[in-house]
Order: structure tokens, then sequence, then C-alpha cells
């Protein structure tokens, strides 16, 4: 009777180890409350996320600042007299942090697409972009002390100055990360994997995650392309023939994938070569299924309230 117990727990724990997903809160709980704000992130550690995913950039006096986008939105963003921003917005890493903390990113710009698309996001009139700092601390405050964090750095192959050089950057990411005691609980990724080849030679002990996109509107593989990519570090996909073995290639262990590009058999060549795939950005429950059937590791949303549903309902853990 002891021995079929004993076999029955571990068959059940194994299970739940395979199935266990990493909830991730995609720039907070964007869907909710105002993009990478501090509100956001809150809301997303309250509803369970087992990892904030975030941005960070650099300000022109070294500050790592909590923004996605490499140059100010003029969607999210309005100066001091309550006016969004005229395109197009200045690089963060022309700005000092004074000056950034000036800019309120409480709001979106009625009547954009971005408006349509989080119909049910609260504005927070006064909130400004936070420092990577004041996000670790507020997890300290909360009292989570298993909260994972996945970090990515904004810069563009094409676009160098608008960042520091991916050794700098990735020096200066590595370095606050350390300071604050998180390197065990945190993740740097990146679309332009050169800072995550610097990241694996400095930092061994902060795990990598590989992004990739093969869309229209990002296409950082460029599989088609007898020239290459110029954002995956020179690990090219007519040298490896698929992205998973490019990563394997690189070193990651993680690959996160714009969910519409993943299928099964993917998700399964990726996992048989030892890496954790990860989906984003899913945000309606039919879509977040499919993907769950796909297999994947990890779930990035921007509407942790409704994956958390999704998972519960489905009686899977996540981790």
């Amino acid at each position: 009777m002891r021995r079929r117990f004993i076999l029955a727990l571990g068959l059940a724990l194994a299970a739940d180890a395979a199935q266990a997903i990493d909830l991730q809160g995609h720039r907070g709980a964007r869907g909710l409350l105002p993009e990478n704000t501090l509100p956001s992130f809150q809301r997303a550690v309250e509803l369970g996320v087992t990892t904030l995913e975030t941005d960070v950039a650099v300000t022109s006096d070294g500050v790592l600042a909590i923004y996605h986008d490499r140059t100010l939105n003029p969607n999210i963003t309005r100066d001091a007299a309550g006016r969004f921003l005229e395109p197009p917005g200045a690089p963060i890493h022309s700005l000092t942090w004074a000056q950034l903390q000036a800019y309120d990113v409480g709001r979106i710009r009625p009547g954009t697409n971005y408006a349509r698309s989080f119909a049910e996001q609260e504005p927070l009139d006064g909130t400004r972009i936070p420092r990577l700092a004041e996000v670790f601390d507020l997890v300290k405050r909360m009292g989570d002390d298993k909260l994972r964090f996945a970090i990515e750095t904004k810069l563009h192959p094409d676009h160098p100055d608008e960042a520091p050089a991916p050794e700098p950057f990735a020096r200066a990411l590595v370095e606050e990360i350390r300071a604050a005691g998180m390197a065990a609980r945190s993740q740097i990724l990146s679309f332009d994997w050169r800072t995550l080849q610097v990241v694996q030679k400095i930092a061994p002990e902060i795990q990598t995650v590989y992004l990739t996109a093969q869309q229209r509107w990002l296409d950082n593989v460029a599989a088609d392309n007898p020239a290459g990519s110029r954002w995956t570090a020179g690990f090219q996909y007519r040298e490896h023939g698929s992205i998973p073995r490019m990563i394997k290639a690189a070193g990651g262990t993680h690959w996160s994938a714009y969910y519409g590009d993943l299928d099964a058999a993917k998700v399964k060549e990726a996992q048989a070569l030892g890496l954790k795939v990860l989906a984003w950005t899913v945000n309606d429950p039919a879509l977040m299924a499919r993907v769950l059937d796909l297999g994947v590791d990890g779930l990035i949303t921007d509407r942790p309230d409704l994956a958390r549903r999704l998972l519960e309902e489905r009686k899977i853990p996540w981790r």
C-alpha cells in the first residue's frame, strides 16, 4: 500500500512539473493598467504571475529606465502640460533621468489603435516612468521572494544611436540585477542577440531568453534572406536550419517566440534540444487555450487575470 501511494504521488508530482506554466505579466498587466508602471507591476503580482516581463532603456546619464520603446511613444506619453507628444519621440538614450521624469505615462491617446486594443485599461494620470531598481524594490516590499523577472534590452542593430552598444548595455543591466540580489531570479531577453552573448560570458548565472518574430512587422530571423540577419549575433538560419538549433548553437536555454509563429512540431523540436519555449503575447482566452495545447512552457500576456482563470479552469499549475 505504502509503495503504491509513493508511486502515485511521484507520478502526480511529475505530471504537475511537466504541465506547470510560467505565467508572465507582459509589461506588468498592460491590459488593465498603464504599461511598464509600478501600479501595473503591482497588479500583475497581486494576480499571481510567476514572472514580471518588462523592458529597459538607458538614459544619457546611465539610469536603467523601464520603457518599452527606444524612443518616447506619442501614444502613451504626455508632457508637463498634459499634451500627448507629437511624433517622432526623442530617444530615451538622449534624455537624462530628470528629463524623463517630466513625462506622464498614465493614459493612452484616445482614438488610436492602441487605445482600441486596450479598451479596458484604467488610466492613472500622473504616473511616471520607473527605474528598474524601483521594480525590484516594489516586489521586495510586497514580500514575494519567488517572483522572477524577464528584462528585455531595447536596442536595434540599425539604430545604434538610440541605445548603448550591446556590451556596455549588458554590463550595466547585469550590474543592476546583481546589486539588487536578483541574479538567480532574473532572465535577460532580446531580439538583438548580441546582448545575450555578452550576458552569457559575463554573468552565466543569469538566464538568457532569445526572442524571435517572423512577421511582416518584425522579422529578426530573416530565414529567407541570403544575407542573413543583423539581429542574431552571427547565428544564421541558413547554417542551422531552424530557430531552435540557432538558439542551441548560441548557447541559449529559452526561446520566446511570437505565438503566431509556433506550432506543435517546433515546440517539440525546441524541447528535445533542452530549450524552454515561451509564447508572446497572447491575450484572448481562446488563443491562450490553443497555445497551451502546443505544449509551451510559458505564456506571456497583457491579461494575466484571464490567463489565470483559464489555467484554473484547466487545472494547470503555474510556477
